[in-house]
């Protein structure tokens, strides 16, 4: 793998550092402002909504930008969103940082999936999608957790600069290692629009929702559900979430690993598995043990489907694909949002803390029937291709000795 993988595996670890960072930092910034936790709460929805609005936007603003160079503004947006953060005097400037930051968040993943698939062959660009996205999901195991412990004992401000000069080491990696890739001749905003009229970009980005969705269906409760039912105590669950983290980062590389053998039957095997896993998620959380288990698995099995929606989007969208990239990142968010909303119904209905299990068991379900119809939709589209090319040679045949005649 290219050397320039690195760079954007930086710039990656740094964004998932300060996405979920701020959940193990939300009562020291509560504190620090004088508001409550829930008000406080609305500095992770609104990077949430930030990077679903961002992600269209800045890949928009960046079209007629070369790609190293959009990388390099992104990153940018993303340590003057930090630092602002970091400085901030009063609880609305703070989210204001947190928003603009989170502008650079869906573009820089967006572009970079499609800037590390460029860097390789093409039976290797899953692979490469899976080492930038391996910086997001390390973040979750050494970057979060060790955020969340500086901010703790020196301050959550120390917290968020020592994020901004990630992304300033980040920046000057892609200055340094990231080359200058040109960009595909003819391709306008109405291509880049364009690919959102393919079925199948827009099933792969439904997947997207409704998969990735199922896993924050039930993380997001993840503290009252192990506490509450598991009988884990409060200080356990940091150790946990790393162990979801460890889930993430085998999970990711596995994919990235299948998906460029055979794409589709990997999907069909992880959001089968991610379904079933988050059923039996409402019966192993009752045992500490089985919990830990089943955390990690959820890890594993819920990354596992990100390099191959993200590389399925790509392939469906060959020719103008940055955009499509970029939003299918915010789908990620998006599903995000949806998935706590609804864990939090299910809960607010009386129906226990193991209730979102089966909310993001229904939700992985779902996106394995969209990803039964999508690699139907494409078989019969390619029988009804062989079949035309058939017909074709045929006539070419019943023709031949006119010719010579």
């Amino acid at each position: 793998m290219p050397l320039a993988l690195l760079a954007l595996a930086i710039g990656a670890f740094g964004i998932g550092t300060t996405e979920f960072v701020i959940m193990g930092l939300l009562p020291e910034v509560a504190a620090g402002y004088g508001v409550s936790i829930p008000t406080a709460g609305f500095l992770v929805t609104g990077y949430a909504l930030g990077v679903v609005l961002g992600a269209p936007l800045m890949t928009v603003l960046g079209t007629r930008v070369p790609r190293k160079r959009m990388l390099m503004l992104l990153m940018g947006l993303f340590v003057a969103g930090n630092l602002l953060s970091a400085l901030a005097p009063a609880f609305g400037v703070m989210l204001a940082g947190r928003v603009l930051a989170s502008l650079a968040h869906g573009a820089f993943f967006g572009i970079g999936a499609v800037v590390a698939a460029e860097l390789v062959a093409p039976e290797k660009k899953a692979g490469a999608i899976a080492m930038m996205f391996t910086g997001l999901t390390v973040a979750n195991v050494v970057g979060v957790p060790l955020g969340t412990l500086v901010g703790q004992h020196l301050g959550w401000r120390v917290t968020f600069v020592i994020v901004a000069g990630l992304g300033v080491l980040g920046l000057l990696g892609i200055a340094r290692l990231v080359p200058d890739l040109p960009r595909p001749e003819g391709v306008r905003l109405r291509h880049e629009l364009a690919a959102f009229r393919n079925v199948q970009v827009l099933l792969a980005m439904a997947m997207t929702v409704l998969g990735f969705g199922g896993v924050f269906a039930a993380i997001t409760y993840i503290t009252p559900m192990m506490t509450h039912v598991a009988g884990y105590a409060d200080t356990s669950v940091t150790w946990l979430l790393v162990l979801f983290g460890l889930g993430m980062v085998g999970g990711n590389l596995l994919g990235g690993r299948f998906a460029d053998r055979r794409l589709m039957p990997m999907l069909y095997a992880t959001l089968g598995a991610l379904a079933l896993v988050l059923a039996l998620f409402t019966v192993t959380a009752h045992h500490k043990a089985a919990a830990a288990l089943t955390i990690f698995l959820i890890g594993a099995l819920g990354f596992a489907t990100v390099p191959p929606l993200q590389k399925r989007v790509l392939d469906q969208a060959a020719g103008a694909p940055t955009l499509a990239s970029a939003v299918n990142i915010g789908a990620f968010n998006l599903g995000n949002a949806l998935a706590a909303w609804l864990g939090g119904l299910v809960i607010a209905g009386g129906l226990g803390w193991t209730a979102p299990n089966w909310v993001g068991a229904a939700l992985a379900a779902s996106a394995l029937v969209l990803a039964l119809v999508s690699g139907a939709l494409e078989r019969r589209t390619a029988r009804a291709g062989r079949l035309v090319a058939a017909g074709g040679a045929a006539g070419e045949r019943e023709e031949a000795p006119l010719r010579v005649a």
